[in-house]
């Protein structure tokens, strides 16, 4: 109950926040709407040289990008850190957050809440059931149950992924070189990993796991064979949890080792 308390209180803060910057709010939903606009207009373009891709179709694609949005856009509210190597561990702001008695992690999470991001998972939303309607998808509620299920493994995956990096920064006076590479890397799991080579595909799927956070839980419904991908579906939670467990160790042995901004 602290640590929900904590997250309305911070919430509220947010909100006086972009109430007082209204424009500023507006403009970053936009920004973010037309990034993600550009990225399926890139796809369709595609599909305009193209009848499939790797055995999949147009709608399909589509489909797994809706997926794909969904879950990067909660992440993109909730795990909003790409700059706490500058903001915490460079000017000094994690000694003040370790002076607090709740966990670190959950504190700069909370500071840095983006919930404009979450319109994204909205979209992304539409774009699925526009695609299901299309492709004549059956049904069931227990669809819904699994997607919600999905969402949160690949939710996850990612939060576990970033949540690593940013501990990097206890560990190395220079790691955000880091960030932007893995950014690049994590938009490959949007499209079917059986148009990349075996290498890739492995490090999609195993190493890296963004495989997971769109088009391996997306076959779960279009009810792809290939590769298995739909029964790998079913592993997305488990996935998750394993990475996330190994991000949030990393956070706290990292934790351990910080001395302070002085040190």
């Amino acid at each position: 109950m602290r640590y929900a308390s904590l997250f309305w209180e911070y919430i509220k803060n947010y909100a006086k926040t972009r109430l007082t910057y209204r424009a500023d709010f507006w403009v970053e939903v936009l920004s973010d709407l037309l990034f993600q606009g550009m990225n399926l207009i890139f796809i369709l373009i595609v599909f305009q040289h193209t009848p499939s891709l790797g055995g999949w179709s147009e709608a399909e694609v589509v489909f797994v990008y809706g997926f794909f949005m969904i879950p990067y856009g909660v992440f993109s509210t909730f795990f909003s850190i790409w700059n706490f190597s500058e903001r915490y561990i460079v000017k000094g702001e994690m000694d003040r957050v370790l002076t607090r008695p709740a966990h670190s992690l959950y504190q700069v999470l909370l500071e840095n809440v983006d919930p404009p991001s979450l319109i994204g998972s909205f979209v992304g939303a539409i774009i699925m059931v526009l695609c299901w309607a299309q492709l004549d998808l059956p049904f069931q509620l227990l669809d819904l149950l699994m997607l919600m299920l999905l969402v949160l493994g690949a939710v996850l995956i990612y939060a576990g992924l970033y949540t690593a990096l940013s501990a990097i920064s206890f560990y190395s006076d220079a790691p955000t070189g880091i960030v932007p590479l893995m950014y690049n890397i994590q938009n490959y799991g949007r499209y079917p990993v059986n148009i990349y080579n075996k290498m890739i595909r492995f490090v999609l799927t195993w190493l890296l796991p963004f495989a997971f956070v769109g088009v391996i839980p997306a076959s779960y419904f279009l009810e792809k064979k290939a590769d298995d991908l739909s029964q790998l579906a079913l592993l997305t939670p488990v996935m998750g949890i394993i990475v996330f467990s190994l991000g949030l160790w990393l956070w706290n042995h990292g934790v351990k080792r910080y001395r302070g901004a002085g040190s």
